[in-house]
């Protein structure tokens, strides 16, 4: 089969070309570099490297050696990050990285740096949140055999350690980044958290396929989850000029050590699931629990009949 022509391509490029004065709200021409997914994704698996050392694609640390390969890991990551976040502030309209400091006269890739920093002293108390994690999946599942095993083959710690990180980042005002992380974390274990959902320690995702838990979500310590929840919002309220009132408290708080079954869905900010409860699966809750309750569909009836 044969290409296009010389005509056929000028005239090919003119027509996709004179849209992208139309249509410019999705060209990026002439700005500042964009982040570069391929590589927040390899920070990401550096830092897993730091996170849970000698069990990906380092196998042969020892007491002795551990420290020279953290300190060289730390090192790259720091800077390749800085660029990162340093790209991804440099496209954002509105302002970010005010936890790192308000004062205006600090450039965006002092900030940045500042930000790099920051999240990488946070490593520690992410370590300790994941331990928990990964101790709640083996003592919640029969099935886990080991420790490794639920380190190397469970998709809901995958999907937790992710999170951890963007969540992190997402604490700083990081741009775009912690989002970039969740929706890798998405589309690699198909669990969708949003970097913005407040999530405990000792949290253990079932299973996972299909769970959805959004930004405001606030989740306590010890809490379990099942495949298919969606901790979700109930409605998404405007101003006056049909615009998303953006900013407000949109998905539930659930309270310490509450199971949530399978295919079950809990919307709304102002709904509060009390601790030590149990939500049934496919239950639809709109509405706070007090604690100690559990929750459950009416048993339908099932019929029986002879196939013909």
């Amino acid at each position: 089969m044969s290409g296009l022509n010389e005509r056929q391509l000028a005239e090919l490029v003119k027509s996709v070309v004179s849209t992208y004065t139309n249509s410019d709200t999705i060209n990026h021409l002439g700005g500042d570099p964009l982040p570069d997914t391929d590589e927040v994704i390899a920070l990401a698996k550096d830092l897993r490297e730091i996170l849970f050392p000698g069990y990906f694609r380092s196998r042969n640390l020892r007491r002795e050696n551990v420290s020279a390969h953290v300190g060289s890991l730390l090192d790259s990551v720091h800077m390749r990050l800085t660029e990162q976040i340093s790209r991804a502030v440099g496209c954002q309209n509105e302002p970010s990285l005010r936890l790192v400091s308000d004062d205006d006269a600090i450039s965006d890739s002092v900030r940045s740096a500042v930000a790099a920093e920051l999240f990488l002293k946070s490593l520690p108390d992410i370590r300790r949140l994941l331990a928990s994690d990964v101790q709640a999946a083996f003592d919640g599942d029969p099935a886990a055999s080991s420790i490794d095993e639920v380190i190397f083959c469970y998709p809901g710690v995958e999907a937790i350690t992710i999170h951890r990180m963007a969540h992190a980042l997402y604490r700083l005002k990081v741009p775009i980044i912690p989002r970039v992380l969740s929706e890798w974390s998405h589309q690699i274990t198909g669990i969708d958290l949003h970097p913005g959902a407040t999530i405990g320690p000792s949290f253990f995702i079932d299973h996972g396929t299909g769970v959805v838990i959004g930004e405001t979500c606030e989740i306590g310590s010890g809490v379990t989850i099942y495949q298919s929840v969606t901790l979700g919002a109930w409605s998404f309220p405007r101003d006056e000029d049909g615009n998303l009132i953006r900013g407000q408290k949109r998905h539930p708080t659930i309270e310490d050590n509450v199971v949530i079954y399978s295919n079950a869905t809990v919307l709304g900010g102002t709904t509060t699931v009390g601790a030590n409860s149990s939500i049934g699966a496919g239950v639809s809750l709109s509405r706070s629990v007090p604690a100690n309750t559990i929750v459950t569909v009416e048993k339908p009836q099932l019929r029986f009949r002879e196939a013909s």
